[in-house]
């Protein structure tokens, strides 16, 4: 299900986060622009294609520790080009009845997500600025799907870093916080400013060539995000490394990654 009417221009100059982020997890969305700026950032530090892998590992195990305890609603803010692996598909293969709210201001990812939901009353996507709070919570795409009387967790996951510090991205995920009842949850993932291996500056300068810009934040911005959320443990980590395979490599740093509770 979709809020309709959402249309892409194929002529596209200039590069989205979301297509390039698509392009590096072996996605067919993107294009030549998001590409070449893909390979630019790859040039600049090999890792990010690895970071953003175990990004989409920790959006499975996010997911999937949520169904197990209980959580079958989940709001999807900024939830990019659909890819396999979606957090429907994941929720899914734990509680089928799990039912998942998409949101993205990106018309090719809403495009995308609007075909491959088609049919499914389970899931919806909203076209729709996630700064607007009120505008998103009020969707029928959403608010028609989603029972806010009951826990719903909200996914913020490699979204927050679009947003510098004059637009307040505490202050737009508390907005939604103020609508959750207890034992909701909050999930980020968040480019770290903190690893001095990874080159992060030059990352993020990079995207000043895209449609937004990213905003590496240390563990304490991060942190102060979840606002009074309790963190699950083991915490604000690597992604690679929240709640791990038995066997896995050591995490990949560059991207934090937590789950809070609400209540």
């Amino acid at each position: 299900m979709a809020d309709g009417g959402v249309h892409f221009d194929p002529e596209v100059t200039v590069p989205n986060p979301a297509r390039v982020y698509d392009y590096w997890l072996g996605g067919s969305s993107n294009f030549a622009v998001d590409r070449e700026l893909g390979d630019r950032m790859i040039a600049i530090d090999s890792r990010v294609v690895p970071m953003v892998r175990e990004n989409r590992h920790f959006l499975r195990r996010v997911v999937t520790w949520l169904c197990r305890n209980g959580v079958t609603q989940f709001l999807d803010l900024g939830s990019g080009i659909p890819t396999v692996g979606n957090v429907h598909e994941v929720a899914a293969r734990v509680t089928p009845e799990a039912k998942v709210a998409y949101v993205d201001s990106e018309p090719v990812a809403v495009a995308y997500s609007a075909r491959i939901l088609e049919g499914n009353q389970n899931a919806t996507i909203t076209h729709a600025d996630l700064r607007d709070a009120e505008t998103v919570l009020s969707a029928p795409t959403v608010a028609g799907l989603l029972d806010f009387s009951r826990p719903v967790a909200v996914l913020a996951l490699s979204v927050l870093q679009y947003f510098g510090d004059l637009e307040n991205p505490a202050a737009m995920l508390d907005r939604y916080r103020k609508v959750l009842v207890p034992g909701s949850y909050f999930a980020i993932s968040h480019i770290s400013a903190d690893d001095s291996d990874v080159d992060m500056d030059g990352l993020a300068d990079a995207t000043k060539q895209a449609t937004v810009s990213a905003h590496p934040r240390t563990r304490a911005e991060v942190t102060a995000l979840f606002g009074d959320a309790q963190l699950v443990p083991p915490g604000l980590v690597w992604v690679g490394g929240w709640h791990a395979e038995p066997g896995s490599a050591e995490p990949v740093p560059g991207i934090l990654g937590g789950l809070g509770r609400v209540g």
